[in-house]
């Protein structure tokens, strides 16, 4: 059981994250209009969070840019056009490069010549040394860096040991546990942090938590984080996300004590921009065909589809989960 003095109290090491554009932006393909991101940016200041993440760093060669909204591919040309560049940021900005999915080496330019001011390497177990090439590369421009480990429920202990030292020796200054199938349970993360935090204090480096709704369990996992001393939080306005989303920065913020923090101009930003996102047709949250690929931690691409399809046979779709007949 926690101490509920870690939930009550605050740490000034702490850091939210807003990944409303990155994970909301696989729900619109990434159509932010400029209105949208300019309020973003503004709320994020107004309510305390420390970065904002725009979206990818995607390979041109490898997406089609008529297909994609711009924050797709977060051109520094466009983040200036929108935010502008105003001195000294009061929110920092990210990016996410995704390994095997960017064209990092001539894409992510020197530090000195970009507004982006984190780099976020998203990698599976499996493509650890690729990442590690990138962290490499974006240190060396000079850039705040961290490493999302996506698909975490399904990682063996033994191989995330392995990789939580290969990235111990790297610059990387953030690790994150990424629950991308929100299959984890409290309990589950519990260990799972304890083990990130035994290679993160060894080699002095940071956690973060990014946590996906399929269960109802993206808050209460990123409580759970916050209790095991996780520092870094990613939330998401109103739980926008993949599939059944993230955690709400609503959430988030109305639990973190620490003053600087303020839910009330994320409400505001929800009341004015998000349900508009929703009358337009945008989906994202908790439903069942999500919750079930959650209880069998798998990849949500086929509750995607179900979604899309619009439908509602659930006892099928668990027989399809579970090749019953």
């Amino acid at each position: 059981m926690k101490e509920i003095a870690k939930l009550l109290g605050y740490r000034k090491d702490v850091r939210v994250i807003d990944a409303t554009m990155r994970d909301g932006g696989l729900v619109n393909d990434f159509r932010f209009d400029d209105e949208f991101v300019r309020a973003l940016y503004e709320t994020n200041i107004r309510a305390g969070v420390d970065y904002m993440e725009l979206g990818y760093r995607a390979s041109k060669e490898l997406f089609d840019v008529n297909r994609y909204g711009k924050w797709k591919f977060c051109d520094d040309e466009d983040i200036l056009d929108v935010i502008g560049d105003n001195g000294e940021k009061k929110v920092k900005l990210a990016v996410m490069a995704d390994v095997g999915r960017c064209d990092y080496r001539t894409d992510i330019r020197p530090r000195t010549e970009s507004p982006v001011d984190l780099i976020r390497v998203a990698t599976y177990i499996n493509t650890i040394p690729a990442a590690i090439d990138m962290i490499e590369d974006a240190k060396s421009k000079g850039y705040e860096v961290s490493c999302n480990l996506m698909a975490i429920s399904s990682a063996q202990e033994g191989d995330l040991r392995v990789a939580l030292d290969m990235l111990g020796q790297t610059p990387v200054d953030v690790i994150y546990i990424v629950d991308s199938f929100g299959a984890l349970y409290p309990e589950q993360l519990a260990r799972l942090c304890a083990l990130f935090m035994e290679f993160a204090d060894h080699y002095s480096k940071t956690v973060g938590m990014h946590a996906h709704n399929n269960q109802q369990l993206a808050f209460a996992n990123t409580i759970e984080a916050v209790g095991d001393g996780v520092n870094w939080l990613d939330a998401t306005y109103y739980g926008m996300g993949r599939g059944a989303g993230n955690c709400p920065m609503e959430n988030l913020l109305g639990l973190l004590k620490n003053p600087k923090y303020s839910v009330y101009p994320v409400i505001k930003f929800i009341e004015n921009y998000m349900w508009k996102l929703k009358d337009e047709g945008v989906v994202w949250g908790y439903d069942l065909q999500y919750l079930l690929t959650g209880i069998f931690n798998q990849h949500p691409r086929s509750a995607i589809a179900f979604t899309k399809e619009k439908r509602r046979d659930y006892t099928e779709y668990y027989k399809e989960l579970t090749s019953q007949e």
